[in-house]
């Protein structure tokens, strides 16, 4: 004999198949987790990047869609979290965070200043290598320069070196691969994005629904939503300014792109009254 209950939880359901006979569970979630390459395709992907392979584009043809779908096969939890529209909107603000980072755009840009995203793979004119020295942990290498590089402008000594840890390549001895090796930059952007760091929570735990704010949290007025991953990613230049330009511009982006994926962008869009976690 076999019954089955639902529950309800934003807009999911799940089935739980029980057998008496056999004594066992079987969890089936409706609607079905669809690959990422489903809710994306590569004519979506083109149409979000319309000029990344612009000739004006330094990073042209350095960010292919299959570089990106390859790459996010190393983090299963990423855009299967959740409901269709969780799973949506995460996308849309993963790519809208790594435009901004790479954006070749500008206010009278050809079809906007939101089409020009992952035109970049590496800081130009850095101000500095990047290297924290008091980090012991993660040593700086002699003539080693630990400037922006790939989709999320991977920086410091201190996150190229766990990144390589994670992702199987030196990121201390060797960051350059970042900016050499698409599928490698697209796994630093998403390991960035699904790795807390705590006190720091991780982008992908806010975007569905997972975030849990502490106290530090609640007085600094860090409440969950696009504005906060914002704050994660640079709220220590970005954040606690009312009307910043790269706050708007990164909203710019996970606007349109929320647009194209049919999916509401969810409210604290900003971080103007948020304090940064460092």
């Amino acid at each position: 004999m076999k019954s089955f209950f639902l529950t309800p939880l934003l807009f999911c359901f799940t089935v739980i198949w029980y057998s008496a006979s056999l004594g066992v569970e079987a969890w089936i979630t409706y609607p079905p987790i669809e690959p990422i390459s489903y809710l994306i395709s590569k004519k979506l992907y083109d149409a979000i990047f319309l000029h990344k392979d612009d000739t004006a584009c330094p990073a042209k043809n350095f960010y292919p869609y299959e570089s990106f779908i390859e790459a996010s096969k190393s983090f299963p939890e990423f855009a299967t979290t959740g409901c269709l529209n969780t799973r949506k909107r995460e996308i849309a603000a993963f790519l809208a965070q790594i435009s901004h980072e790479t954006t070749g755009g500008w206010a009278t840009a050809p079809d906007g200043p939101y089409s020009w995203g992952l035109c970049f793979k590496e800081e130009i004119s850095p101000q500095s290598n990047y290297c924290d020295s008091t980090d012991k942990h993660w040593p700086c290498f002699a003539g080693k320069t630990y400037k922006g590089r790939g989709p999320i402008q991977l920086s410091w000594n201190f996150n190229y070196g766990p990144a390589g840890k994670a992702l199987g390549f030196d990121g201390l001895k060797n960051p350059e691969i970042v900016s050499n090796n698409s599928l490698i930059a697209f796994k630093t952007a998403l390991w960035f994005w699904m790795t807390e760091r705590k006190p720091t929570p991780s982008c992908h735990n806010v975007m569905v629904g997972k975030y849990v704010a502490t106290q530090a949290d609640i007085a600094a007025n860090r409440t969950a939503g696009y504005g906060l991953v914002t704050n994660i990613v640079n709220g220590g230049l970005e954040c606690g300014i009312p009307d910043d330009a790269r706050v708007n511009d990164r909203i710019g982006f996970f606007e349109r792109y929320a647009k194209l994926l049919n999916v509401d962008t969810g409210p604290n869009l900003d971080c103007a009254y948020q304090k940064s976690f460092k």
